[in-house]
């Protein structure tokens, strides 16, 4: 039972592997395809010498990226800060009372002068708050992974960080105008169009707090585990 036990577990771990280096080439494929069909070629001059994506149209200016390949370097500021609040307060008085004050001839009326008397009280209070802040700061170098027709570039980065038994993985990749690529040939990743950025983790402590592989848990189910 063991050894079949940990034979499924290494069967999963490879297929899971294999699922996971072809899933990121299908994503960065399937972006760049989305880019393709929203980006638009400028319309051509028809008997004009000069073209801008000509060789001799960049004799004078920065070594910047701007061919398929090239490298560049992406600063990564990303702050995110949210608080909402909220103060609710009710309240209600209710008071009821009956009696007999009189009746015909001389009849007495001192024990029903008051026959019933209801009294109600109700009060909330309530009080919310939520507050959320996440911030990221990091340089990564990433390649042009296309050039649209339009002139702007798909980019691509990713970084593989193992320290102390700890893999750390970050997915960056957006679209950039070569106007916005800085002298140092840097982008800020506030001037990214559709950014996508993915951080995750894995090892000891990620591990700790994701959840294990489906066919993993059903075995684990099926063993009382």
């Amino acid at each position: 039972m063991r050894r079949l036990l940990a034979g499924l577990i290494v069967v999963c771990a490879a297929v899971g592997l294999h699922a996971s280096k072809k899933e990121k080439k299908d994503s960065l494929a399937q972006y760049i395809a989305h880019a393709q069909t929203e980006s638009a070629a400028p319309a051509p001059t028809p008997g004009s010498c000069w073209v801008d994506a000509g060789r001799m149209a960049s004799l004078s200016a920065d070594y910047k990226a701007r061919a398929a390949g090239d490298l560049i370097t992406i600063v990564v500021v990303q702050g995110l800060t949210s608080s909402s609040a909220g103060d609710v307060a009710t309240a209600r008085t209710f008071n009821a009372s009956s009696g007999i004050t009189s009746l015909p001839g001389k009849i007495k009326v001192g024990g029903v002068s008051s026959l019933l008397g209801l009294q109600s009280s109700e009060t909330l209070s309530g009080k919310g708050q939520a507050d959320t802040t996440s911030s990221l700061t990091t340089t990564l170098a990433g390649r042009v992974a296309a050039v649209l027709a339009d002139g702007n570039m798909v980019i691509a980065a990713e970084r593989v960080i193992n320290m102390n038994n700890e893999k750390q993985t970050i997915l960056l990749r957006g679209i950039v105008r070569r106007g916005d690529i800085g002298p140092g040939n840097t982008v800020a990743s506030n001037t990214i169009g559709n950014l996508e950025l993915e951080i995750k983790g894995k090892g000891v402590i990620s591990d700790g707090v994701r959840p294990p592989h489906p066919l993993l848990r059903a075995i684990l189910r099926i063993l009382n585990f």
